[in-house]
């Protein structure tokens, strides 16, 4: 695979920088490194975006010969000492400034018409006064002409709320289809496998990128399109839109999937010990402060927030 990695990944792999680099890491600490490198492919490939291993860890091409080089951390942080004092180490800064700075903004939709970095929501009235919200880490084009209204979603997710007197046709472009709205307020989300369409009041009109008829969608309803059909019909969640208001509401769910949802909201790494991931929360929490959001779990869950600097912070055991 040639593709970026998933962010959550990235992050991992920027927090074990971190965590080496420090000065301060303990033997345990490049023990479970390994681990976390061995364990999946993608972790590796993280791991070599980031630019962190020389050229003898790539050179392991077999699963056996990388797992022994991590077996021998005293080697691996040998061989990145050497590997900073050459000028590769430009590149690894260069790299590590460029990862920080994608996980702050999209860098891959920098020139695109709008876009929001990492925790920024925004609120903005298109030409013809159509209400367009933008949740975090989005991209779009604006492509209005006599003809038509067209907003193209690069990245992320918007909520669109049409205008009305506007006869042109009002327009979702996405690489998986085209959703025509029919007097409406609906989500657009881009999603690894397709485009989540969820709508809140009327209709939407989707087609598929490869397929030549629509089919309505109606208010209540949400549906994953993908480039060669839609999938099943299903209900919307009761607080699919809470992001437009600023807020990510929850029930029952694993912490460890809250604080990766909260992720997205916050630059750098936000991880959780997997002591406590597995425990169960419902509650709501404000997306234009996380740290506040996670204050939140300390009077309520055995946890406490540890905070290493700026671009690192953990849910953690409490004692």
């Amino acid at each position: 695979m040639n593709g970026p990695v998933p962010l959550r990944v990235l992050d991992e792999a920027i927090a074990w920088q971190l965590r080496l680099g420090s000065g301060e890491a303990q033997a345990e600490d490049e023990a479970a490194f390994a681990r976390w490198h061995a364990a999946h492919s993608e972790h590796a490939r993280a791991w070599s975006q980031l630019g962190m291993l020389d050229r003898n860890l790539s050179a392991a091409s077999t699963p056996a010969a990388r797992s022994a080089l991590l077996r021998s951390p005293g080697e691996s942080r040998r061989k990145l000492r050497r590997l900073a004092g050459t000028g590769l180490s430009l590149l690894v800064a260069g790299a590590l400034a460029l990862t920080l700075g994608n996980r702050y903004l999209p860098v891959r939709y920098a020139l695109a018409d709008v876009v929001t970095h990492t925790g920024e929501l925004r609120e903005m009235r298109l030409p013809d006064n159509t209400l367009l919200q933008l949740n975090s880490r989005t991209a779009v084009d604006i492509r209005f002409d006599a003809g038509q209204r067209r907003v193209v979603l690069l990245s992320g997710e918007i909520m669109v709320q049409t205008a009305h007197g506007d006869a042109r046709p009002f327009i979702v472009e996405t690489r998986d289809g085209h959703l025509r709205a029919l007097g409406t307020r609906f989500l657009v989300e881009r999603e690894d496998h397709g485009t989540l369409l969820s709508v809140l009041q009327s209709a939407v009109a989707a087609r598929p990128e490869l397929r030549p008829d629509e089919q309505v969608i109606k208010q209540g309803q949400h549906v994953l399109v993908r480039r060669d059909g839609l999938g099943p019909l299903e209900a919307n969640s009761a607080t699919a839109d809470a992001w437009t208001h600023g807020m990510l509401v929850v029930e029952n769910v694993r912490l460890g999937e809250l604080i990766e949802r909260l992720g997205e909201y916050q630059p750098g790494y936000l991880g959780v010990a997997p002591a406590v991931a597995d425990l169960r929360i419902t509650g709501s929490f404000p997306l234009r402060n996380i740290d506040l959001a996670l204050k939140s779990l300390e009077p309520t869950l055995p946890v406490r927030i540890e905070r290493h600097n700026d671009w690192w912070v953990e849910v953690v055991p409490r004692g």
